[in-house]
Parts: C-alpha cells; structure tokens; sequence
C-alpha cells in the first residue's frame, strides 16, 4: 500500500467505526433509501442533475433509492433531523446548523483534482458594473439564494463583513432562493451584485443560462469545505456501512462529474470548524 493511500484509508475506516457505533439497537434497515438535496435551482434541475446517482447507488445497494428536493435548504436539514430522510447533501452552513440540533453524522464528501474537498463561492456583479472592489458595493442593492445556503449566502456575506460592509447598514440585502435566480438578476442589471456557487456560476455559463457577455465575477471567495453526504441519526448501522461504502467505491465518470469530483472520500465533523467561525461572526453582525 502507497503512503498515499494509507491515510485515506484510515480516515474512511474511521468514519465506518463511527457509523456502526453510533446507531440504537433497535433500529432497522430502510427497504427504499430516501435522500434529500438542497433547492441550489429549481427542483426539476436538481432532480435531472442527479439522477445518474440516484442509479448508481440503486443499482450498488440492490433497493429502491428516491430523491426528494426540499422546499428549501431549512426544509431539507429539518427532514433529514426528524427522519423523513435517510441521507441528504447538505451545505457545509446548513450542516452545521443541524448538527446544533441532532447527531447527524456526515461520511462522505467529494474530491475535486485540484482542490481537494473544498470549492469557492464568488460575488459577481453586471459586466459593466463601476465596482473594482467589495467595497465599491457600499450603498447598494446585493441579491442572494437561500438564507440558508452557504455559497449563495453565507460565505458572500462573510467577504463583504470582512470588508467592513454589514448587511442593513452599508447594503440592503434581498433573498431570492436560488443560485440560478442571483445570476439572472445580475445578468439584468436588477441588482448592484450578487452572491453566488462558483461551480454552479460556471455551469450557467456552460449551459448559456445566462450571457456571459454581461457578468463577471468581482470577487472569488476563500476555499469552503465542500458538502458533506450526511446520515439521518438512528439509522441501521450496518446499513449506514453499506451506503458509505457504495458512495467510496463510486468510479462512473458521468456520476463524479456532477460533482467535478475524482471519487467520494470520508469526511469529519472537524471538516466543518471554519464554517463554524464564519457562522458565530455573521451571528453577531445582527
């Protein structure tokens, strides 16, 4: 075994540990595996976006597996936290906002061939926009996705705070709820700026979503840890082993690439400190 390969494999068998040992001795084996993702876009986007997983991991785990898209990231951690879901995606901030409440146990997160398990956020503005820094953006009008999410709110906000710009003193804050729904508004000029998923920015671009002759990104965040695949708490533990390790042996390129992703490696709660220090210096910008 490579030295490369060593401690991967002790993080991911660390993981498994605390899989099979943090389950009640009552709780039985789901026959259908319900997984909740985030409403980054509209429902029947995500719900397209990933449906080679939702294949995938039918046909490693020999049972019914069904996608559910929240009504919006709040809704998605809540199902997860009362056991409507088994699995979800979640955020790193609606990760750690759940994890507040219930000992959810997150196990798998993807590995990007540059990044690693990180990706950045970005505040992008109209491409004629006069502003050449984040404080150029005082006095104005910034759009953002969901409260709740971390790349289209969270992080943004955290890079403007580090400006010196709080939002309802020095710009007026308006939520829209989707990644897709920030860019267009920039797009048309219906904001001064907006906060935004930079892979997901990059693939409304791809996809021409929106004219790439009208927005640019004016400032591309510092690394986040990526999203985490979380289990519900109180799931069969051998159950959990067979999902986590489904998700590590995942190698289909057509399923990594809806995730830029090079495989699914283990993640930790520890993963998720820095988002933690973001969200205790939002909490107190109010």
């Amino acid at each position: 075994m490579t030295g490369l390969l060593r401690p991967r494999l002790v993080a991911a068998l660390t993981v498994l540990a605390a899989i099979t040992g943090a389950a009640r001795a009552d709780d039985a084996a789901p026959q259908r595996l319900k997984i909740g993702l985030l409403p980054g876009e509209s429902s029947l986007t995500v719900m397209r976006v990933f449906e080679p997983l939702r294949r995938e991991l039918e046909s490693k785990l020999g049972i019914p597996v069904e996608l559910q898209v929240g009504t919006n990231y709040a809704a998605t951690g809540e199902a997860l936290r009362f056991r409507r879901l088994d699995v979800a995606y979640l955020g790193p901030v609606t990760y750690v906002l759940q994890r507040e409440k219930a000992g959810l146990i997150s196990f798998a997160t993807p590995r990007h061939p540059k990044a690693g398990p990180s990706f950045e956020a970005a505040i992008i503005v109209p491409a004629d926009s006069p502003a050449r820094t984040l404080r150029d953006l005082a006095g104005t009008d910034i759009v953002f996705g969901d409260p709740a999410s971390t790349s289209g709110s969270w992080v943004p906000r955290y890079e403007l705070l580090a400006s010196g710009l709080r939002a309802g003193r020095d710009y007026k804050a308006h939520y829209l709820g989707a990644h897709d729904a920030v860019a267009l508004a920039v797009a048309n000029k219906k904001a001064a700026a907006g906060g935004i998923s930079r892979p997901v920015y990059n693939r409304l671009l791809s996809e021409e979503k929106i004219d790439a002759a009208k927005v640019r990104v004016l400032l591309p965040s510092r690394p986040v840890p990526e999203y985490a695949w979380t289990f519900r708490e109180g799931l069969d533990p051998a159950f959990r082993q067979r999902v986590a390790e489904a998700f590590y042996a995942i190698d289909d390129p057509a399923v990594l690439g809806i995730f830029d992703a090079d495989r699914f490696i283990a993640s930790a709660d520890s993963d998720m400190d820095p988002v933690r220090v973001w969200v205790d210096a939002l909490r107190s910008e109010r």
